[in-house]
């Protein structure tokens, strides 16, 4: 499995507890061997081609069962393979300069291909853009008044995601992280 760690694609160990495809794109640090590492960096003619894509990015609680589970579904449905996801409960994990792990901790976020960086409700419209399979929730959040709904729903959902995630935990659901106390 492919991990992105200070500009370098490095090769991991396997987490049981995720999908293939999440798996394969979470970022976990660890230093590999110099073989290991695949320069991460285009060179000026491969920034030319098509071929280098900047990656969506999907930064996500990997101590909480519930959100695990929720973006181990995003991984597994077509279209998973475009987004890299960052479990920000790993205490190593690369940020930027922009997002705090506290910040990262209590909201969910989405780096756009472009650098920007949103959170909460737009964060998860991000995402269902670019999943086949949900862009009917993408394309009903652009509806004029649904932004600011999801939003708030999203806002009264977050004091209920500890309940709500020992209950996912009750159903079999398991973190890809153990928790942390950073908060």
């Amino acid at each position: 499995m492919e991990a992105v760690t200070a500009g370098v694609i490095e090769t991991v160990g396997d987490n049981a507890m995720l999908p293939e495809r999440l798996a394969a794109s979470v970022e976990h640090k660890k230093q590999p061997a110099e073989t290991d590492k695949i320069p991460l960096q285009a060179t000026d003619d491969e920034a030319a081609s098509e071929d280098v894509k900047a990656e969506t990015t999907v930064y996500f609680d990997g101590s909480c069962p519930l959100c695990t589970a929720e973006i181990g579904h995003y991984a597994s449905r077509r279209g998973g393979e475009s987004l890299r996801f960052v479990d920000v409960s790993d205490e190593n994990a690369e940020l930027g300069p922009d997002l705090t792990s506290q910040t990262a901790m209590r909201r969910f976020h989405v780096r756009m291909s472009d650098g920007t960086l949103v959170s909460g409700a737009r964060a998860f419209v991000v995402v269902w853009r670019e999943l086949p399979s949900w862009q009917w929730a993408a394309l009903l959040a652009s509806l004029p008044g649904a932004a600011p709904s999801l939003e708030l729903v999203y806002r009264l959902f977050l004091p209920i995601r500890p309940a709500l995630s020992k209950f996912a935990t009750w159903l079999g659901a398991k973190p890809a992280n153990r928790p942390t106390t950073r908060l």
